[in-house]
């Protein structure tokens, strides 16, 4: 099964490779894909660190509202205290799915929980390509690239007339919004889940066990996906030994 499919799939880009050339598309390799992702992401990356730095630097300088080096430490040092391990465990986490073009996007857009990586992973299950090929790293790009512009979009109402909306909201309505975000992961983990139901039980009780454990908050994010992520190794690799013996 595995083996046809994999024919279809070259079958199918030899296919395409000749209507490119028939059309006279220009095509580059994914190695110069790449180099081109790394120039724009850290360009633009860069970019945006410098224009979040100038106004708080113009404030600071240019307007003399510095409020001391002392408390820009203590403020940062109390935020890195509780985040500081995402700086780290994110990147890891989600360049698997993501691939070097959609880590570059998802951090600059932002909203990767929220908003990225669910898109990029529905889209891959939508067109059935796997995370972590070059089908997979395309269609992730592709998928948060349209959800930011969606976002962007919704933005712009939001700011300009959103909280005039909500004030016309039902109480009960306005409760109710804290629940998108935990719908959102809950109808993702049963989309995934369906493929591997074992690795979908696994991972509701792992989440289980580490957010009623002592575990810190920090950490607890580290501990769901890198713990997961061994137990499906462990299983699969003694699935593969049982198989060949």
């Amino acid at each position: 099964m595995t083996l046809n499919k994999e024919v279809q799939n070259e079958t199918l880009e030899q296919g395409l490779e000749g209507l490119r050339e028939t059309a006279g598309v220009k095509t580059i390799s994914f190695e110069k894909f790449h180099d081109r992702s790394h120039f724009w992401g850290r360009l633009t990356i860069w970019a945006v660190i410098v224009l979040s730095l100038a106004l708080p630097l113009y404030l600071s300088y240019g307007l003399g509202f510095h409020p001391g080096w002392s408390a820009i430490l203590s403020g940062f040092l109390a935020y890195a205290a509780v985040v500081g391990v995402l700086w780290f465990v994110e990147p890891i986490s989600y360049y698997p799915i993501l691939g070097i073009s959609g880590t570059y996007l998802a951090f600059l857009t932002g909203n990767i929980g929220n908003m990225c990586l669910p898109a990029a992973s529905i889209a891959q299950s939508a067109v059935g390509v796997e995370p972590g090929t070059k089908k997979g790293e395309l269609t992730a790009t592709l998928a948060m690239a349209a959800a930011s512009i969606v976002n962007i979009v919704m933005l712009l109402f939001i700011v300009l007339g959103g909280s005039y909306v909500v004030t016309l909201l039902p109480q009960s309505v306005v409760d109710s919004l804290v629940f998108v975000l935990p719908a959102i992961f809950g109808g993702l983990i049963a989309q995934l889940a369906m493929q591997k139901p074992l690795w979908g039980v696994i991972g509701i009780a792992l989440a289980l066990a580490v957010n009623l454990g002592p575990v810190p908050t920090s950490l607890k994010a580290f501990c769901c996906i890198f713990g997961l992520v061994i137990i499906c190794l462990l299983l699969e690799k003694l699935k593969q030994t049982k198989e060949i013996a």
